[in-house]
């Protein structure tokens, strides 16, 4: 997937990054949140609504 903007968010994931498979999100060069794809729940940090309605627009575009 590599970086992907959406609003104030950047979304990185890596392919070949360890399991399980999950993105980071930053906000201003911060990390907000390192979500877990396959689990649905946070690693580290914590995700909004909005963060979350991202992450569902990335997975039905097939971006994540």
């Amino acid at each position: 997937m590599g970086k992907i903007r959406r609003g104030n968010f950047i979304f990185v994931s890596w392919e070949g990054d360890h399991p399980p498979r999950h993105v980071h999100v930053y906000r201003d060069g911060k990390l907000v949140v390192k979500w877990d794809l396959e689990h649905n729940r946070a690693m580290k940090g914590r995700a909004t609504q909005q963060i979350l309605g991202y992450i569902e627009d990335l997975r039905n575009e097939g971006r994540l």
